[in-house]
């Protein structure tokens, strides 16, 4: 087990420690297969905080249930921006989570364009306040695309709850000051 769902599971702990509120995580996965989960849950007690995943392989998924427009998807490919946004705000609403994130990509080895070459994954993250996507192009074969955007994946949610963590810890030294 490498060490990214460990911390993310101790960040959790952490926030929860802090704030008396629980964190829920869920994942709307492409491209990874169900990596990211396997790996949430490859930690003792990820149960108390992940609820499940979608794993949205075709476009029939990404729309009837990680709630993926079609116009989107006709406009801008099931491998974008756009569709990885709404992957993770669908994935978050049908999961009932604070945090999703998705993704999707070509892992090759086929299925590249000079625009979207073999190994472009779009990473999204969706909470109650903010989305944000960022985009990857991974120089490997079909494994190696899908691990390395696995991690990224989990780098993403782990950099994300380090932020709302020093938030927290901003707004507990706020209150003492006032």
């Amino acid at each position: 087990m490498a060490g990214t769902e460990r911390e993310i599971a101790q960040l959790i702990k952490e926030y929860c420690c802090q704030t008396g509120h629980g964190l829920t995580i869920g994942t709307v996965e492409s491209a990874t297969g169900g990596e990211v989960a396997k790996r949430l849950t490859e930690v003792p007690g990820s149960s108390n905080y992940y609820k499940g995943s979608v794993i949205a392989y075709s476009n029939e998924i990404k729309t009837n249930l990680a709630g993926v427009k079609k116009e989107t998807l006709k406009n801008f490919g099931a491998v974008s921006q756009e569709t990885v946004i709404e992957m993770a705000q669908g994935g978050r609403k049908l999961l009932g989570v604070d945090i999703c994130v998705a993704d999707t990509g070509i892992a090759g080895p086929a299925g590249g364009t000079a625009g979207k070459p073999v190994g472009t994954f779009y990473l999204g993250l969706a909470d109650r306040e903010e989305t944000t996507s960022r985009r990857y192009v991974f120089q490997g074969n079909r494994e190696t695309n899908r691990n390395a955007a696995t991690e990224a994946t989990l780098q993403m949610l782990e950099r994300h709850l380090q932020q709302l963590l020093k938030q927290c810890e901003k707004d507990a030294e706020n209150k003492k000051i006032s």
